[in-house]
């Protein structure tokens, strides 16, 4: 195996601010069929360059780093066909972090985890262009006032899981020890967090349910989008399982559950079968894609643009086995005000119009 990973694949979010719904995977490999019997730490000190052994076995120690799925030691032998995959650090550093003031809908916490309802327009992460004013700093105040009530200044270490987009609202859940993330890994990895979203999609989609099972990674020439490769020659696997709640004549109400969590997965997967998100501006959803020439008409979705003015997708339900009790457990967050108003005056246009699906 020649790859070489620079040092931040331990340490630093693979994509953009701008949302990635998956863990924030920084290097996956198979074993080389010729690769001889090694530690597991040096052979990713090997292979990550300008990584240290400590920082390897921290990362191995704190479950960032398996094989085949499962969580092993430092002094692991690694074996011709086994697949390691490492995950960048979710502990947010005290010093890093500038705590904030801010509104937070928090719908369960507890020792281990933090549900948040995070709504429309706040980004996730602190990045560049965006120090301050997003989740993680309203999140890094609120674990800081319960520590002043425990007579302590220090900011508790805490970790992202996974993000939502910047304009997707929902469910997100963040954990508050070194055990939560690594159960929680591991439940991403194993493809077992139940998720599911609400979206409203251009078109009458065909089937009452379906799945789609397509690649996604960075277009080919748009680099700031990604798109769907169906013959899996590039990207990463995505699957989406989707089932039409509503059919409302030119668009679709319909539930999407993530098997995968790839970014922009259910804005990508919907497009590539004809119906991408409405008012979705970096996937064709911001223009008119089905219905009617006339003005009046033209008129409505522009109205309809103004009361959603981003894309109408909410992540409504989130299930998992908690770190702690190893028992399961499930959120579910209402379809927030923008996105009924959005469903709502469809609903009274397709029964004044006494529009018919497909027609």
């Amino acid at each position: 195996m020649t790859t070489q990973y620079n040092e931040d694949a331990l340490n630093e979010m693979e994509e953009s601010q701008d949302g990635s719904e998956e863990l924030y995977e920084r290097m996956s490999l198979v074993v080389d069929r010729g690769q001889e019997p090694m530690r597991l730490d040096k052979f990713l000190v090997a292979r990550i360059e300008n990584a240290s052994r400590n920082k390897v076995q921290q990362a191995i120690e704190s479950g960032r780093v398996l094989i085949n799925g499962k969580q092993v030691q430092s002094n692991h032998k690694i074996k011709p066909g086994e697949e390691i995959v490492v995950y960048s650090d979710k502990e947010v550093q005290g010093e890093d972090i500038v705590p904030e003031k801010m509104p937070l809908t928090i719908e369960y916490e507890d020792d281990d985890i933090l549900i948040i309802n995070k709504p429309v327009g706040l980004v996730v992460h602190p990045a560049s262009g965006n120090p301050n004013g997003t989740l993680i700093n309203g999140v890094a105040y609120h674990l800081l006032q319960q520590n002043k009530d425990l007579n302590t200044d220090v900011l508790p270490r805490f970790g992202l899981v996974h993000r939502i987009d910047k304009n997707t609202s929902g469910l997100m859940v963040l954990a508050k020890t070194e055990k939560a993330v690594s159960s929680l890994a591991k439940e991403f990895f194993d493809h077992s967090i139940h998720r599911q979203y609400v979206a409203l999609v251009w078109g009458d989609v065909a089937e009452d349910s379906g799945t789609v099972n397509a690649h996604i990674g960075r277009h080919q020439r748009f680099r700031k989008i990604f798109d769907a490769y169906p013959d899996g020659e590039y990207g990463k696997e995505a699957i989406t399982h989707y089932k039409v709640l509503e059919r409302l004549g030119y668009v679709t109400v319909v539930q999407c559950q993530l098997e995968t969590g790839r970014t922009h997965q259910i804005r990508v997967h919907m497009k590539h079968i004809g119906h991408p998100l409405f008012s979705d501006e970096l996937y064709g959803g911001d223009r008119i894609v089905k219905g009617t020439v006339f003005s009046k008409y033209k008129q409505f979705v522009d109205n309809c643009f103004a009361i959603c003015p981003r894309h109408a997708l909410h992540a409504r339900t989130i299930g998992f086995i908690h770190p702690r009790t190893r028992q399961p457990i499930q959120f579910e967050s209402q379809i927030p005000s923008d996105m009924q108003q959005l469903i709502d005056k469809w609903r009274n246009y397709v029964k004044v119009k006494n529009i018919i699906p497909n027609d």
